[in-house]
């Protein structure tokens, strides 16, 4: 389907400086010793099936609870003087800030006469959506989340063109809650009208085709139902412009299955609107289509055995399906003949994953990935290869739009050493031609990028990218900064950041494996990372840090881990198993405490691919890697814990809780910090200001705990 998608108490601390860590080299001198701000001890214990876990820090999951809000705030200034004592900080800002100024554009959409587009200026908060007529037009601002807040912190979530470009239905959201309002802005005068609809979170919407209205996904109205109930029991309905959104007539909804979620796309005639639907994180289907000509309903897909997707141009469903399929494969469904067995396959499985399939200029366009690198290749109706897009190599496609009788697509681009670009194919000259190239104050001319495969632990092949300068010595002296990620299918595929050029600038080496449990390799490749089989992506990822060390790319003191949500729990259970391998951990976002993750914020989405300890046998491979169940006393190398205080996705709870436990459980001197933001979610709409200061962060503390030489004429 398309989608056009976007001060409390503080703590006295006081001590001596020059202490040595557990990994036996000197850290900068600060001046202080890690005296942490004292935790209170309040055992609870529960009993899982005959199994009894304590856990020490049950008090601090209560956000809310004035005592955490003390002790969130005693440990923020405790890490504060930590990172502000690093010299180069302030110079790491400044250069920061110099890289991340130019100007960056999202792909194109086309709509009537009207093209649309996010575009920054440089340091802008927010990125505005511009509107253009033609592709020669003068833009302007259509809507510009900048002017919604002080500071930034409101989000453009996400938004929808109408048919012919009239309206644009969006969400906003304050502070990184993503609780997205709907509201529909005017094209051609910039105002809105007064549509307004809450509980709109990651609403998808289908557009009438004469723009009288739109089919949409949302949750239950704020008060309709308890607080731990609003972000779930998500359903379809139909809205009329200029009616009272509390009449919006009910399409569809699951009673009963809170969990399932829903995307929704009408068909190129408005005759059909199909439903896809999913259970949380499940990645499987069922497709639902509704004949809004008779009414009828009909399944195509159903029982949630594999995932489904696509769109129904001239009464024909063409689907990207996993069944039978690891990798992918499509088939051409007819609306009078949907039946299993008059399925006809255009497009078999090969040896690359597809990742998209669409219709674009009466052509299937398919988005794969040969060895974790994009490729955008198009084919007839009848499943027969016409063209490949000749697009760079070692890249990744960060968007793509075509419209099924459009003559143009637009393509954005990146790579590790290229910031996104965006590409016009034209089909009319079956060329391909630069439409928008940033100017970024970086060469990456020294640059290159490595593709290796290294084994796991158990034997299994797996793809990493490392980028370093060309003619680099391996002589395990270099710093490294490996990142992860490995679940939900997500693939880690080459991206440029001006965040991961100031590292690089350095001269120093950036690691990224494509771990199992993510999409790199098809549907088998994520399922050998999920549930059950979690380890697999803690001993994908050790394995790639003790091969960078075995090959000499770097060497334990001088190794950093960092990974953000399901890739914050990749780094806290490899930080708990293997503790002497790395100079330095970063822990974002995380998910931590395993056992009662699904109890919190929108969780329970998640069971599909973690599984529950409300489940007896699921609670043993849970309890096995769970990294807050599993601190032991150890000298724990320096550890930063990141997290947003407003985070509606993963709960602060699990950073506040683990951050307590190593604190007390750590036998060695390296600090273990907590950094948690105001204002600020799980990521999604973090203002560029924010961005900078926390990756700022970052390095600093990565400067600190790995000895760091940058910033040159800073004094050290």
């Amino acid at each position: 389907m398309k989608r056009t998608s976007i001060a409390m108490a503080a703590m006295l601390l006081c001590g001596l400086c020059g202490a040595t860590f557990a990994t036996g080299k000197p850290p900068i001198k600060l001046p202080y010793r890690p005296s942490y701000p004292p935790t209170k001890v309040e055992p609870v214990t529960d009993d899982y099936f005959g199994t009894k876990i304590t856990d020490d820090y049950r008090w601090l999951e209560n956000g809310e609870d004035p005592a955490v809000k003390a002790w969130t705030e005693a440990q923020n200034v405790f890490t504060r003087k930590y990172l502000d004592a690093v010299p180069q900080r302030v110079a790491i800002i400044k250069e920061l800030t110099a890289l991340w100024n130019y100007e960056k554009m999202g792909v194109p959409s086309h709509y009537g006469p009207y093209y649309f587009f996010t575009k920054n200026d440089g340091l802008q908060n927010q990125s505005p959506l511009y509107v253009q007529e033609g592709l020669a037009g003068k833009a302007r601002v259509l809507i510009d989340p900048n002017t919604l807040s002080s500071d930034g912190t409101v989000a453009l979530d996400w938004y929808y063109v109408s048919e012919h470009g009239k309206y644009v239905a969006y969400g906003t959201s304050p502070g990184g809650t993503e609780q997205s309002t709907l509201r529909v802005r005017e094209c051609a005068t910039g105002k809105d009208l007064p549509d307004a609809i809450p509980g709109c979170r990651f609403s998808s919407i289908a557009w009438l085709k004469d723009e009288s209205g739109f089919f949409y996904s949302r949750f239950p109205k704020p008060g309709s139902v308890p607080e731990n109930e609003i972000n779930y029991n998500q359903r379809i309905m139909f809205h009329k412009l200029g009616a009272d959104p509390d009449s919006d007539a009910l399409v569809f909804s699951v009673p009963g299955k809170k969990e399932t979620t829903f995307g929704v796309d009408l068909s190129n005639d408005g005759r059909y609107l199909l439903i896809q639907m999913s259970e949380g994180s499940d990645r499987r289907t069922e497709i639902l289509v509704k004949d809004l000509s008779s009414g009828a309903m009909m399944y195509i897909a159903k029982g949630v055995h594999n995932a489904y997707s696509g769109e129904i141009v001239d009464g024909t469903f063409y689907c990207l399906t996993d069944e039978g399929a690891s990798k992918g494969c499509v088939y051409a469904i007819s609306m009078r003949e949907p039946q299993r067995d008059k399925w006809k396959l255009c497009i078999p499985e090969c040896g690359d994953t597809i990742e998209s399939a669409s219709i674009v200029n009466r052509k299937i366009m398919v988005q794969v990935m040969h060895d974790a690198c994009s490729a955008v290749r198009f084919y007839g109706l009848d499943g027969k290869f016409e063209a490949e897009m000749p697009l760079p190599p070692l890249g990744t496609v960060t968007g793509i739009f075509g419209k099924w009788d459009s003559d143009e697509v637009f393509a954005g681009y990146t790579s590790f050493t290229r910031p996104s670009s965006v590409y016009r194919y034209d089909f009319s000259k079956n060329s391909l031609a630069l439409f928008f190239e940033p100017k970024v104050p970086f060469d990456a001319g020294s640059l290159e990028t490595e593709q290796v495969w290294y084994p796991s632990k158990d034997g299994t092949k797996v793809s990493m990218f490392i980028v370093h300068e060309k003619g680099f010595k391996r002589d395990g002296k270099t710093p490294c900064y490996l990142t992860g990620y490995g679940g939900f299918d997500i693939s880690e595929q080459p991206f440029f950041s001006p965040v991961t050029a100031w590292w690089l600038k350095q001269g120093f080496v950036f690691a990224m494996p494509n771990l199992r449990g993510g999409g790199e390799y098809g549907e088998a490749w994520h399922e050998a990372g999920m549930l059950g089989k979690k380890q697999n992506v803690f001993d994908d990822f050790i394995s790639a840090a003790e091969w960078l060390i075995a090959n000499r790319y770097t060497s334990t003191p001088k190794l950093a881990i960092e990974g953000g949500s399901n890739g914050g729990l990749l780094t806290g259970a490899c930080l708990v198993q293997r503790p002497d391998l790395y100079g330095a951990v970063i822990v974002e976002v995380p998910l931590l405490d395993m056992l009662r993750y699904q109890r919190f914020s929108i969780a329970r989405y998640w069971i599909p691919e973690y599984g529950s300890s409300e489940d007896p046998e699921q609670f043993k491979f849970l309890l096995k890697y769970s990294p807050y169940q599993n601190v032991k006393p150890a000298p724990y190398p320096p550890t930063l814990i990141m997290a947003g205080a407003n985070d509606s996705r993963v709960d602060p709870l699990h950073a506040r809780k683990m951050t307590a436990l190593l604190q007390a459980k750590t036998t060695g001197s390296a600090p273990i910090l907590l950094r948690v933001e105001s204002k600020a979610g799980h990521g999604q709409g973090k203002p560029t200001a924010k961005r900078i200061e926390e990756a700022a962060d970052r390095y600093a503390f990565l400067v600190w705990s790995l000895n760091l030489a940058v910033c040159k004429g800073v004094d050290r």
